[in-house]
This record gives C-alpha cells, structure tokens and sequence, in this order.
C-alpha cells in the first residue's frame, strides 16, 4: 500500500474511525519502508461532518458528481459568451441538480448512521455549489479527500472556518518537478564550474603562444579553481541538507502538536457528547419524576377524599 491507497483509505472509514485508521496505517507505511508518506498520512485532519458527507458522496455517486462539474463547465461557457438566455436557462437546472444531491447525500448519510442537521445541510449544500463554479474546488471534491467544507465567496473558495482553501493538491509529480527546477541552475553552474577554463579573452589568446612549459601552472590554476568550486558546491549541499533536516523536524514537530491537540479535541468532544446524554437522562429523570409526582399527589388527594367520605358515613352511623 502506498501514500495514495492510505490516504483514500482513511478518508473512506467511518468518521468515528478516522483517528484510529489513519494512524494504523500511517504505521504500515511506516513499517513499509515509507517514513515520509508515514508523515503525510499522520497530517492528514479528521473531515467535519459535511466534509465526510460530501467524500461519502464522491465514493458512491460518483456520475452523479460528474454531471454537476459538466454543468459547471456549461455555466462557464454561458458565462464567457455573455449568454443571457442560456444563462437563465442553466440556473433551474443548477438548483435542481443541488437539491437532489444533497438528497441523495442526506439517504447516503443516513444508512451510515449519520445524521444531517441543517447547518450541516447547508454547509454541504454550498461545497456542492462551489463544486460546480470553482473547477479547483469540483476537482477536490471529485477525489473525495475534504478535511472541511467549502464556499465559494465570488473570489475563491474558503473552508467552514472562513479561511482560503488550497483545493489544488501537491501530488508527487509536482513535487518532483519542482525539486528538479531547483536542482537545473546548480547543475548548470557546477557544469559551467567544471569546463571553465583558467584564463579568457587576451590573456588565453597569450597562452595559446606560451611554450609548452607554462601549461602545468596553467592546469593547476584550472585545477585549483574546479576544486573550489566543489568545495563551494558540497558545502552548498550540506546547508541545503541541514535546512531540509531541519524543516522536516519542524514539520513532524508540528504534525505531532497537531495531533495531540485533535486527540484533545476529541476528548473534549467526547466529554461533551457524555454531558449531553447525561443532562438528557437526568431530564428525562426529572419529567419521569414530576409524572410520578403529579400522580401520587392525585392518588392522595383520591384518597383524603375518600377518607373524608368515609368518616362523614362513620358519624352518621
């Protein structure tokens, strides 16, 4: 299993076992030889609700998923033709297609145990739309891979909490390609270090009608000069090597922080859900007690009238 099969695996578990599934397999990763997906799987963060919903939905519907980025790709059509009529055209057809995905979720949802409270609705509602007009956010909404909602706000696309959301992911590819751009004017330098030469213009010209005793101060300049270069270059390697060390720390540091503060929050939340059970039981305990009550203070009162009754009929007799 590599980094990507991992990180569909955890976002497809259970919302309850996310914490647990990605560390056990941030563990096999680990285990596989793969410290650094290990690293990666470990930062992943635990998806809210709408975020699970909508990464629910992009697993078992996923046609469905596809039809609403298509006719995102129609309203951007319409939107650059200035179409007008083609416009007011698509718009029922966009309301139609939300709500029926947000109904499909909702009943996706459920039969998973989940349930969907208005707020959540709404926030899964918007994700679905800023699918359809962001083609950054359909994409990440297509991978099934949200931490947390989405909004388009007309100039982007922000999470639950208001904040810019980076939608695109790194994919490896990527991050080859940009370790290679670093690496091309370094290499371009140590080649252009390596052949050239010890003198140029007038002064190689003069060489060139030197006798041929001169040419062993000349390769030892030359040779002196390629030397510092690759003292230069290796120094240069061993900085970038301590400052990457040094980064990836910094990073395992933070993912460490991060995850004792969700492991935090999860306690937290789960205190939460006791209290709350708990103040529901003791309610529930309370209105059984006030019934009770209610009903014994009747049966007495039943029963002092009765008793009244029957002294009446005592001191009759």
């Amino acid at each position: 299993m590599d980094f990507e099969e991992a990180a569909d695996a955890v976002y497809a578990a259970p919302a309850a076992d996310f914490i647990a599934t990605r560390n056990e397999l941030a563990k096999q990763l680990k285990a596989d030889g793969d410290p650094l997906g290990s690293t990666r799987l470990k930062a992943l963060r635990k998806p809210t609700v709408a975020a699970w919903i909508a990464n629910l939905l992009a697993r078992n519907l996923p046609e469905e998923l596809d039809d609403l980025l298509a006719l995102g790709d129609e309203f951007r059509e319409a939107t650059a033709d200035l179409d007008g009529d083609r416009l007011r055209e698509l718009t029922p057809r966009r309301h139609q297609l939300l709500d029926k995905l947000t109904k499909e979720a909702a009943r996706l949802a459920a039969a998973e145990g989940q349930k969907i409270s208005p707020d959540v609705g709404q926030k899964l509602r918007e994700t679905l739309d800023a699918a359809l007009v962001d083609p950054a956010a359909g994409d990440a909404v297509r991978d099934g891979r949200l931490s947390s909602a989405l909004r388009h706000v007309g100039f982007g696309v922000v999470d639950e909490n208001g904040e810019p959301s980076n939608v695109t992911p790194l994919t490896d590819d990527r991050r080859r390609a940009a370790r290679d751009r670093r690496r091309t004017p370094r290499a371009v330098e140590d080649k252009a270090a390596e052949v050239r030469p010890g003198r140029t213009g007038k002064t190689a010209e003069a060489g060139a009608a030197e006798p041929a005793e001169a040419e062993p101060a000349e390769t030892a300049a030359a040779r002196k000069a390629r030397e510092a270069a690759e003292r230069e270059r290796r120094e240069r390697e061993e900085r970038e090597a301590a400052e990457k060390a040094e980064a990836k720390q910094a990073f395992e540091d933070a993912v460490t922080a991060a995850q004792e503060a969700e492991s935090t929050v999860e306690d937290l939340e789960t205190q939460l859900d006791n209290a709350r059970e708990a103040l529901s039981e003791a309610q529930s305990l309370v209105h059984r007690l006030g019934s009770e009550l209610d009903e014994a203070r009747r049966t007495a009162r039943e029963a002092q009238k009765h008793s009244r009754e029957a002294r009446k009929h005592y001191n009759r007799l």
